[in-house]
């Protein structure tokens, strides 16, 4: 089953002419829109866009708290919520993620903006560093977040 516009849509049920048909058609073809089809920084940044850079280093850091208490916060340059980016649709988002050497544990991001699936930037471990760009198409305010399909308590990051 797949949704399409609130419908589920149960393959096995469509008419067997039906199938053929599209078959003789030359099938079915999924296209993403441009804007969101092209990921690679170097690509992206010779196409004359405004590119907007977004340094982040994700690090654990003892926060204050009400009645004089702390807590260990994973964090995004050492505070919470994280920095904002404000970019002009149409911009090129290069986002570039630091994990220092001592951190604890690996971190991730997952900018609701890009569109793009979580699992397109996974996990970056102690030591390392990834990047990531896309297209700031859709217009609007976003949340972005730790994740990462392999990170151990992704939850208790996000929270």
């Amino acid at each position: 089953n797949t949704q399409i516009s609130g419908q589920g849509l149960d393959v096995n049920k469509l008419d067997v002419d039906v199938l053929e048909q599209i078959h003789q058609m030359g099938g079915l073809q999924l296209v993403m829109p441009q804007a969101f089809a092209e990921t690679d920084c170097g690509a992206l940044a010779d196409t004359g866009r405004t590119v907007v850079e977004f340094n982040l280093t994700g690090e654990s850091v003892e926060l204050p708290i009400m009645g004089g208490k702390t807590y260990n916060a994973m964090t995004f340059n050492g505070q919470v919520p994280g920095p904002t980016l404000r970019v002009t649709q149409g911009d090129v988002v290069q986002m570039t993620l630091v994990i220092p050497a001592d951190e604890v544990t690996g971190h991730g991001n997952d900018m609701h903006a890009s569109q793009m699936s979580a699992t397109y930037f996974d996990s970056v471990n102690p030591g390392e560093t990834s990047q990531y760009c896309y297209i700031a198409e859709s217009a609007g305010v976003f949340k972005y977040h730790c994740s990462g399909v392999h990170l151990a308590g992704m939850d208790q990051h996000v929270l």
